[in-house]
């Protein structure tokens, strides 16, 4: 009864328009965490390491006994598998001469190539 009293008087209608648009709002903003969009770059890095990294790195359909090491959010640690430092330089010298079982690729990327791929490692292989 007091709920119906407060809304005939207009106060209370005008406070429940409030939370209700408060309410909505919270509902549409917690539901709206897009990850962003990956640049031109960012995107031809994707293409670049689903195409030649992707195989070994994630799903080793070439059934290697040694999994390589994951790179997902490898930026996002402050070394990388092997203990070296995560920096752009370390990995693309890992890429270029290769580690351990992973092969070179030096001569298979050019610099622009090399720059898309280190960018689509930054997103954590979004």
């Amino acid at each position: 009864m007091t709920i119906c009293l407060s809304l005939a008087t207009g106060r209370g209608l005008h406070r429940y328009v409030h939370v209700t648009i408060l309410m909505t709002c919270i509902i549409m903003l917690s539901g709206c965490h897009q990850t962003p969009k990956l640049t031109p770059r960012e995107t031809a890095g994707k293409h670049l390491y689903q195409g030649r990294c992707a195989h070994c790195h994630e799903e080793n359909d070439l059934a290697l006994k040694k999994t390589p090491p994951d790179l997902h959010d490898v930026f996002k640690k402050s070394t990388l598998p092997s203990g070296a430092s995560a920096t752009d330089a370390e990995v693309r010298r890992v890429v270029l001469a290769g580690k351990g079982m992973m092969p070179a690729f030096n001569g298979r990327f050019n610099e622009e190539q090399m720059a898309a791929l280190l960018a689509y490692l930054h997103t954590g292989l979004r």
